[in-house]
């Protein structure tokens, strides 16, 4: 569940590989040894690793802000009209968000916008998403016996993700693939951080460094950045602004429809297409995310992962059903104005930026990676 989302700008960024308990399985852990700032004991990244995984907090609230460059060329529908704003903010721009929390069964996160602020909230066994931009809310009840379970919903385009889901899934890429290094301490929405740095021992990743910022003494993430190979600056960064690890009154997530709201009353036969997961609750604040989301290896039906590590390739079937109106011919103009490209694989049309590579075939197949266009035609023809 996550009321984030899904981007492959980020998720694919970091490939789905062994969790973070193999740090004596091939990662290079455990040998070096953080140069901390003095307020802060020398930990190993071993140590480091076992403290975002034990981390626990009673509550806290802030800001996150994500940003991004990923030099994504210029398309149709995504860098400009409304719409477009809000997408290109996520490839080239900003969102912030303020999140609340308060044990795992009372959490809030409002993403603010020019549009409007939309929030989901969950409290106990109510789950609400509000729209102030169309003046409507839903509402949903978790059925007596799934109080264990994470509300499963999502936000509009442009929703930043917490450092929490940005660092869970950096870590899942902790495999004999993976360099972990520390580096001086940080400094972070003005608390002082260790700071871990995961690497690629494959050079053929387009993915330089990913560097998790983790909190001194409550070892939860407070950002994450990464960085395209050879860059100076971070391609994403996604990090507290502000932070409070005073537990938020009990009122943060009491939601009332402000006056003239379009209520909508979902019951427990639509759970499983509204924003119930599932998916249990993991552990630490959170879960595994920004609403307890777990990162998961099981891919959707119909795909397939070519290689491993940093440089695997996602190979997946385009959706059978086609977009209607206005949807078909903004997607039909973002597709017309990428290249064409072919090889013995076939044809198809070809997306770069400087972290990922993206292939859309003329037989249905899309394929992406941190990776050069080279291995996505390698990919292709197996």
């Amino acid at each position: 569940m996550s009321v984030f989302k899904s981007r492959p700008a980020l998720r694919w960024l970091v490939p789905t590989a062994a969790a973070v308990v193999v740090i004596g399985g091939g990662a290079a852990a455990g040998t070096i040894v953080a140069s901390a700032d003095p307020t802060l004991e020398p930990r190993s990244a071993a140590q480091l690793l076992v403290d975002l995984q034990s981390a626990k907090v009673d509550g806290f609230s802030g800001t996150v802000v994500q940003t991004a460059d990923l030099g994504l060329p210029s398309l149709p529908g995504v860098t400009g009209g409304a719409n477009g704003a809000e997408l290109m903010n996520l490839v080239a721009g900003s969102n912030t968000a303020r999140v609340w929390y308060a044990g795992d069964d009372k959490v809030r996160l409002a993403l603010m916008s020019k549009l409007g602020e939309t929030d989901v909230i969950r409290n106990g066994s109510d789950v609400w998403l509000w729209r102030s931009a169309q003046n409507q809310a839903a509402h949903y009840s978790i059925p007596a016996g799934r109080q264990h379970e994470r509300p499963a919903t999502t936000l509009p385009q442009g929703v930043p993700s917490t450092p929490q889901e940005a660092a869970d899934a950096a870590l899942a890429a902790i495999d004999p693939t993976t360099q972990v290094t520390t580096t001086g301490a940080a400094k972070v929405a003005g608390r002082d951080a260790y700071e871990l740095v995961l690497q690629p021992r494959d050079t053929a990743s387009l993915i330089g460094q990913v560097r998790l910022a983790i909190d001194g003494e409550k070892h939860i993430p407070l950002g994450v950045d990464v960085y395209a190979k050879d860059a100076t600056k971070p391609a994403v960064r996604i990090a507290f602004q502000q932070i409070s690890f005073d537990t938020p009154d009990a009122e943060q997530f009491a939601f009332k429809a402000p006056p003239g709201t379009e209520v909508t009353e979902q019951n427990s036969a639509d759970a499983d297409k509204g924003p119930i997961s599932k998916t249990p609750i993991g552990k630490g604040p959170l879960g595994k995310g920004p609403l307890g989301k777990a990162p998961t290896d099981k891919a959707p039906e119909g795909t397939k992962v070519v290689g491993k590590g940093w440089t695997s390739v996602l190979v997946a079937k385009l959706p059978q059903e086609s977009a209607k109106g206005s949807e078909r011919a903004q997607l039909d103009a973002v597709t017309g104005a990428l290249p064409e490209v072919s090889g013995a694989w076939g044809k198809g049309r070809l997306l770069q930026s400087n972290l990922f590579s993206a292939l859309l075939t003329d037989d249905g197949r899309v394929l992406v990676g941190a990776v050069a266009p080279e291995k996505l035609y390698e990919a292709a023809g197996k």
